[in-house]
């Protein structure tokens, strides 16, 4: 993976074990402790691959509102959180090491939408394939100004621009490349409190997930809803109130 790749995902929330249950249900992940020292820190792994983790939400995180969290990968985590600060974003956390796992910092972009600065230690592991069942597939961006925020990612992680689909109402949606395929893609929502990252579960069955989701205490705010490619997304809210999305195909009804 290259600079300005995502490489992990983490869910900050009231509940650890609450939630870990209810993904486990949903997206079929094995849920496991991680063994680092000091930290309450569990794994979600798809098999034997790591795809994210889960924790208690920090004290300092207020208002208490369970989030998830993309950690973007860098080359140099010092040097781009004081990149970040000269273009307007901000650290709420100063770069500091995991121990035997590597260097991390808090920033957020300069309409507000947070996210984690990574440089891991070794060689990591090889990106899933796009659309696997089970790993995290797309980000969206919902910016109070989608093309401000574009101006900021591009200096920041070289992102470029791929497609951009027109919305009706809903505005402009910009798709964007890291560092080979398109990712994801940013919008301005101007309803949204703040503006902020969602990410995207790939699911084997679009109607089917969006069952599980609610059968295990979730609850869908949008969809199911046709996008781009001939798949269809869901947002919704675990049990404790974390929003992502679900994105997958629709099967043939039998």
């Amino acid at each position: 993976m290259s600079q300005g790749d995502f490489v992990w995902y983490e869910l900050c929330t009231t509940n650890p074990a609450g939630a870990g249950d209810f993904y486990s249900k949903v997206m079929g992940w094995t849920i496991r402790p991680s063994g680092l020292p000091g930290i309450d820190y569990n794994l979600a792994c798809l098999g034997d691959r790591q795809v994210g983790g889960i924790m208690m939400l920090p004290p300092e995180l207020a208002p208490p509102r369970p989030v998830w969290f993309g950690y973007i990968a860098v080359d140099d985590v010092d040097s781009k959180a004081e990149e970040i600060k000269a273009a307007g974003g901000a650290v709420h956390k100063a770069p500091a090491d995991i121990p035997t796992i590597g260097r991390f910092a808090v920033v957020s972009d300069p309409q507000g939408a947070v996210f984690m600065l990574f440089k891991g230690e070794g060689e990591p592991p090889p990106p899933l394939p796009m659309m696997t069942t089970g790993s995290i597939g797309w980000h969206t961006l919902n910016s109070s100004d989608w093309e401000k925020s574009w101006i900021f990612y591009e200096q920041i992680f070289g992102w470029t621009k791929d497609a951009a689909h027109e919305m009706g109402e809903a505005g402009t949606y910009q798709l964007f490349k890291a560092s080979a395929a398109a990712i994801g893609g940013m919008t301005t929502n101007k309803a949204a409190p703040h503006s902020y990252w969602l990410y995207y579960f790939v699911v084997d069955d679009i109607d089917a997930g969006l069952e599980r989701v609610k059968a295990n205490g979730g609850s869908v705010s949008l969809g199911p809803q046709e996008v781009p490619g001939d798949a269809w997304i869901v947002n919704a809210q675990d049990p404790q109130g974390g929003s992502f999305a679900l994105v997958g195909f629709k099967k043939p009804q039998a």
